[in-house]
């Protein structure tokens, strides 16, 4: 045989030879359903990946205590991830609400997880215990921050022990906001205006007063208005004060931090709280007075400083959807107010797989994810996407306006609000409007107390 037709031969069945090889690496990675190097080589084979999270997940399908619908658990959520990275394996840590700072902090530090859900991040990120996430996101070309509804991102950022800029340790995951609710069928009974889409303190005030009272139609006691002397009394007094251009004070750090709980706007805000009082139930220091509310028969005609809770789906499962309306709480003059709120999600510095817990992160935040928290959990997404949603559009009366509180709180998060001074602040507001103390001398204690606990900490 010709010499140069062996050299041909050889090199064709070489070509060929290579050719198959591609096509069959092409092939495995499309099967894999992957959209990396690792799962497509099969690298997660093997890797546990434990995620905790905070609230009432289930890991089964269960019915849905307001709406008597059937929802999906976690394991769909578990399901979809391990489809999309075959060989890695998900196992979720579900905690209630009560005591999760001290729990986390107990899991974080004996490396219990891999990823966590971190309303807390500014606490923990400052010990050091949280994975900066800014390496990840400079190298994933297929990540990108825009995603996520404005200020989300920001909102989380926190001070590892080394930094002197805020950075990212956390991406959002479950969204929130607190605005002001109302119910329009009492503002017509009692022939009141409705609330603006802004409105000023003045403005609740005055229509609480005159819906106090016995409702001309019905007979029946209303009251102005509604909100919880205890719990959150902290932070809707600090957004009393935004609304006045005020503020909580300044600084992050806690070397930095220095409180205005003292101010004149936090005293006016105070004083405004007692005497709203007047229009409320007497049960606002317990969290009582308002079991009518989001029923046919609510006797309630505004509520501050709410959150999104369940209220898309009690209005809808009640028939209130023509009744209840949402407008923004109180915005300083650039349109900036109200408590930072919800949950992101960050990867343990511990954790021994980071590269799987940064895949997990993006699948959180994406919109498999993001709907299944939204459609059947109740919970508020945080992407842009689900502005198009027609989950969401059809119920965008109340969405809508939701969205808008959770793109303009007062950022980041205030760096107390998971730690001791929140709760000094909030038990001086409690010894105010339950007369113990004057609202000036409950506010000077507040400051003196928390300045020394930051001193002391």
């Amino acid at each position: 045989m010709h010499r140069g037709f062996k050299q041909k031969t050889t090199l064709l069945t070489l070509v060929c030879m290579l050719v198959l090889m591609i096509a069959l690496v092409g092939c495995n990675k499309s099967e894999s359903g992957g959209n990396n190097s690792e799962s497509a080589n099969g690298d997660w084979k093997g890797q546990t990946l434990k995620v905790q999270m905070i609230g009432n997940f289930s890991m089964d399908s269960g019915t849905d205590p307001v709406t008597g619908e059937k929802v999906k658990g976690l394991d769909e959520l578990k399901k979809e991830f391990e489809k999309n990275y075959p060989g890695a394996k998900v196992e979720f840590i579900i905690m209630p609400w009560e005591g999760y700072v001290e729990k986390t902090q107990a899991m974080l530090t004996s490396g219990e997880a891999d990823v966590y859900q971190m309303p807390g991040i500014a606490d923990f990120a400052a010990q050091g215990l949280m994975e900066p996430l800014q390496p990840y996101i400079d190298g994933d070309s297929q990540f990108d921050l825009d995603i996520f509804i404005d200020n989300q991102v920001n909102g989380w950022k926190a001070l590892g022990p080394d930094d002197n800029e805020l950075q990212i340790f956390g991406l959002p995951f479950l969204g929130d906001a607190r605005f002001i609710v109302y119910d329009k069928q009492l503002f017509d009974e009692w022939g009141v205006d409705y609330l603006s889409d802004n409105p000023t303190m003045e403005e609740v005030m005055d229509k609480a007063k005159q819906m106090t009272g016995t409702n001309p139609k019905t007979g029946e006691k209303n009251y102005g208005v509604y909100f919880r002397g205890d719990w959150s009394s902290a932070f809707t007094l600090v957004n009393l004060a935004e609304g006045q251009n005020g503020k909580w004070g300044e600084g992050f750090a806690w070397d930095e931090v220095k409180f205005n709980f003292n101010s004149p706007e936090m005293l006016t805000g105070l004083n405004w709280l007692l005497e709203m009082k007047k229009y409320a139930p007497e049960g606002i220091m317990s969290n009582q007075g308002n079991e009518k509310w989001l029923t046919k028969d609510n006797n309630i005609a505004i509520l501050l400083n709410q959150g999104p809770g369940d209220l898309v789906k009690q209005t809808y499962a009640q028939g209130l959807e023509d009744r209840i309306a949402v407008v923004q709480e109180f915005k300083n003059d650039e349109g900036v107010g109200s408590l930072f709120a919800g949950s992101p999600i960050a990867i343990a510095k511990n954790s021994k797989n980071k590269e799987l817990a940064w895949e997990w992160m993006k699948f959180a935040t994406g919109d498999f994810a993001q709907k299944f928290i939204f459609e059947e959990q109740g919970l508020m997404p945080a992407v842009k996407s689900a502005f198009g949603w027609d989950s969401v559009k059809e119920v965008d009366h109340l969405m809508n306006p939701i969205f808008k509180a959770m793109s303009t709180p007062y950022t980041p998060r205030y760096p107390w609000g998971s730690s001791q001074p929140r709760f000094i602040l909030q038990s001086e507001i409690e010894a105010a409007l339950t007369g113990k103390r004057s609202a000036e001398d409950a506010l000077n204690r507040a400051q003196a107390e928390s300045t020394d606990w930051v001193k002391n900490r």
